[in-house]
């Protein structure tokens, strides 16, 4: 693409007046838009942008340049655009929060913390009778995510609800430990991707969030909070839409977040004592962070005065330990259930056809005689139900009940072919989730914004 002499793409301005420039549509005298001066922050260059009608205000885009994503509730304007190969979420706003929210998405993703790609930042719009408009933030659509009220066909049974809640306090837990103040935490602020039966939290709104070196108990206290009062008040509107289980008490089931998070944190932060001849509990703790996702970096020991008792500190705690082990393993980039599930199935694979062989390499058989025929066993057009890591880690669970059914070893390919015809061929799309929905499933109505960005 040839650029125009004034285009710039800026990445990251220190100072805000200093935006890049590229060209917008403008229109002549015949009323053929041309090109003129649009305002675009962005962190790669994406001609791709330049196509989309950034002269015509949000709400009144046309069919033709939008992707068919259901919206939840949104306080912003939100449309799903198709930008190449990918869908992108496009949001209407003001340009200070626009480029807060943009460079607090990069900082949030150089710290490896589950959130959404944010793509550019776009000012300078105009229609073509001269009118502004607002600026936009414009992030990438999460691929096989999911909100909140898409996580149901009929109604939302209380395991899943916990399970969500579980993801959302993980989330919460891992923004906290990089010093990040959430400010407004929901489950309509979340996207969620299915993880090995349990589910894995996304962050999609970070316009209120602010980055510390680290939180006081206050500032985490009062997000936990927020996150109570939000989520009681989203679980009341399913209830009262009989979206979830009667027996679901909105209030209570608010309270979980509360109790989950606060059994994390002990877990990951709190010093631990116990008696010298104890000392196996300093290989416990860790294994116990391991199990539940996370790395200790880097741990302090210190022993009492008498020498009588042992004080165990964990210093550093990152997340992605099973993913990590995988990626190392394999070259596959999977979520932490997905992953821990795999590698269960992995070690088992070892010690079943060759103990003796270096785990490197097993790892690689297990691709190519496990993982890989799963994967390649999917017809084309079931392809989009579930991620690879999903189903393969859905095939194993079914492989394994349809063992202990028969009571017999049933061999890997008559599973894949059980799971296809009775499983996945009658699960709704993920990749594209719910593009027929009905408004009582997306929500309160069809106009409602589903990514609450």
């Amino acid at each position: 693409m040839s650029e125009t002499p004034d285009a710039q793409w800026r990445d990251e301005p220190t100072d805000y007046a200093q935006t890049g420039k590229l060209p917008r549509l403008r229109s002549t005298a015949s009323g053929t838009p041309t090109l003129g001066s649009l305002n675009i922050t962005a962190a790669a260059t994406d001609p791709e942008l330049l196509d989309l009608p950034w002269h015509i205000a949000l709400e009144h885009w046309p069919a033709s340049a939008l992707a068919a994503l259901p919206r939840g509730i949104s306080r912003h304007v939100v449309r799903f655009a198709h930008f190449g190969g990918s869908v992108i979420a496009v949001k209407e706003t003001s340009e200070h929060i626009a480029r807060h929210e943009y460079h607090m998405l990069r900082k949030l993703r150089r710290l490896d913390v589950p959130c959404v790609e944010p793509v550019a930042v776009i000012s300078g719009r105009s229609t073509s009778e001269g009118e502004e408009l607002d600026p936009v933030l414009v992030t990438r659509h999460l691929k096989f995510s999911l909100p909140y009220r898409a996580l149901f066909s009929q109604t939302l049974r209380r395991d899943t609800l916990t399970r969500l809640i579980d993801a959302q306090a993980l989330l919460l837990v891992r923004l906290h430990l990089i010093g990040f103040y959430w400010g407004d935490v929901s489950l309509s602020n979340t996207l969620f991707r299915r993880d090995a039966g349990s589910f894995a939290a996304y962050l999609v709104d970070a316009e209120t969030g602010e980055l510390y070196p680290e939180l006081s108990v206050g500032q985490r206290e009062y997000d936990l909070e927020i996150a109570r009062v939000n989520i009681a008040g989203e679980l009341m509107d399913l209830a009262e839409g009989g979206l979830i289980e009667e027996k679901v008490d909105p209030l209570a089931t608010s309270e979980l977040i509360m109790d989950s998070y606060r059994r994390l944190w002990s877990e990951l932060t709190e010093q631990e004592s116990f008696e010298l001849g104890e000392r196996w509990r300093v290989g416990a703790r860790i294994r116990r962070l391991n199990d539940l996702g996370f790395d200790v970096e880097e741990y302090a020991i210190r022993t009492a005065a008498n020498g009588t008792q042992i004080q165990l500190q964990p210093k550093v705690v990152d997340a992605g330990h099973h993913s990590r082990r995988l990626l190392r393993l394999t070259g596959l980039d999977a979520q932490q259930n997905q992953a821990r599930r795999l590698l269960n199935d992995m070690d088992a694979y070892r010690v079943d056809n060759n103990p003796d062989l270096d785990e490197d390499f097993s790892a690689h058989l297990w691709v190519k005689e496990v993982f890989e025929p799963i994967v390649r066993a999917v017809p084309r057009d079931l392809s989009g139900k579930l991620e690879p890591a999903e189903v393969v880690h859905e095939v194993l669970e079914h492989r394994w009940y349809m063992s202990e059914r028969e009571d017999r070893n049933v061999p890997l390919a008559e599973a894949v072919q059980s799971y296809l015809d009775d499983e996945l061929r009658h699960r709704r799309d993920e990749a594209e989730i719910m593009l027929t929905a009905d408004a009582r499933t997306i929500g309160i109505d069809g106009d409602a914004d589903y990514q609450s960005t």
